[in-house]
């Protein structure tokens, strides 16, 4: 389906335009129970971001880099994944980190600075979250290509932002990615801004899509606020990738709605018109009108959905603020399966010191 869309055209891909009216032909097969999880998880990525930002702005947590806005590129593209698949996500990932069922209290205890938060439950296959820019790339396509060696019918999603585009490792790891064919699908947030670098100040190309060509494969554009169309793109993207039939690089064409993180002042280097034309494309309101239309969605639902949002984020909060924090040992010992001796030397002396310290 999608390798109708040529982005050396611009050609977007897109099911439900900004009034929430479908394109048949593309629709998803999914039964009402899947689109109402689906909705709940959009909703719930943004209550939980809004009250994270809160936190921040009370001294309870740290630096946060918010993801309101892009509830349905992050929701939408991790919903497909299956049990044995693996994410990587980057630092602006909240709604995935939903989606594939990773504890918001966790989440939430990474942006506190506790160590135990980044340590993912047992049969959950997702990366931690990675704040340097575009160095989860190459680790995903590693895991891609360990897979195929391994003779494993799995797919790797990893994600990231317009700016990792213009890092080296994202064009090392897409080249890697073309060269042995690995299972693995690449969704770009295109949130139109690298900080306070605009978009057409970061490449000359016309779409990012575009650039996955130069290394062999397929890349397609989709708007990136419209969660079916991102569900679509990345069901038959991961299916393709679990049958060996190359890497797919999905641009989500979005908008970042609020600052870069919570050290930022996005007023300062973009319009306040530009961000109310975007408002309007809500990825939420969208997805909630084509849900109504098909007789999914009423205020008794909403309520409810509202209702069990609200309980899950306070519970999360409770939770994280009442974990201690990690031993010192938690600083070395999740690193390598068995800790080098130069790493158990360090912890050592770390802990004399801190003993000393406290004489």
């Amino acid at each position: 389906m999608i390798e109708q869309f040529d982005p050396l055209k611009g050609e977007m891909f897109q099911v439900l335009n900004e009034k929430g009216e479908v394109k048949i032909e593309f629709e998803p097969k999914l039964r009402e129970e899947e689109l109402k999880k689906m909705y709940k998880f959009m909703v719930l990525a943004r209550e939980a971001d809004l009250r994270a930002l809160k936190l921040q702005r009370q001294g309870r947590m740290g630096t946060y880099a918010p993801s309101l806005g892009h509830e349905a590129c992050q929701v939408g593209a991790a919903f497909p994944l299956e049990k044995d698949d693996w994410a990587f996500p980057h630092f602006r990932d909240l709604g995935l980190y939903i989606a594939v069922g990773f504890p918001l209290k966790k989440f939430y205890l990474y942006w506190m600075g506790n160590e135990i938060g980044m340590y993912t439950p047992p049969g959950l296959n997702i990366f931690t979250l990675a704040v340097p820019v575009a160095s989860q790339i190459p680790q995903a396509v590693g895991a891609g290509m360990a897979a195929s060696v391994r003779k494993r019918k799995i797919a790797v999603l990893c994600s990231f932002s317009d700016g990792a585009t213009s890092e080296g490792d994202f064009h090392e790891a897409l080249n890697f990615a073309g060269v042995f064919n690995t299972p693995i699908v690449f969704v770009c947030y295109n949130n139109q801004y690298a900080i306070s670098m605009p978009r057409k100040s970061q490449s000359a190309s016309k779409t990012l899509a575009q650039k996955a060509l130069a290394y062999g494969f397929r890349g397609v554009l989709v708007d990136g606020n419209d969660v079916l169309a991102m569900y679509a793109a990345s069901k038959e993207a991961l299916e393709k990738a679990r049958e060996r039939n190359g890497p797919t690089l999905i641009e989500a064409f979005t908008y970042r709605m609020g600052d870069h993180t919570t050290s930022d002042d996005a007023s300062r280097y973009r319009t306040e018109e530009e961000v109310k034309d975007w408002e309007r494309k809500d990825p939420i309101q969208r997805f909630r009108i084509y849900l109504k239309n098909k007789g999914f969605w009423d205020e008794s639902f909403e309520k409810e959905v509202q209702a069990e949002t609200i309980t899950i984020v306070e519970k999360a909060v409770e939770e994280a603020e009442k974990t201690p924090l990690p031993a010192i040992e938690d600083l070395f010992i999740h690193t390598y399966k068995i800790m080098p001796q130069h790493l158990k030397e360090q912890m050592e002396e770390l802990k004399a010191f801190l003993k000393e310290r406290e004489k």
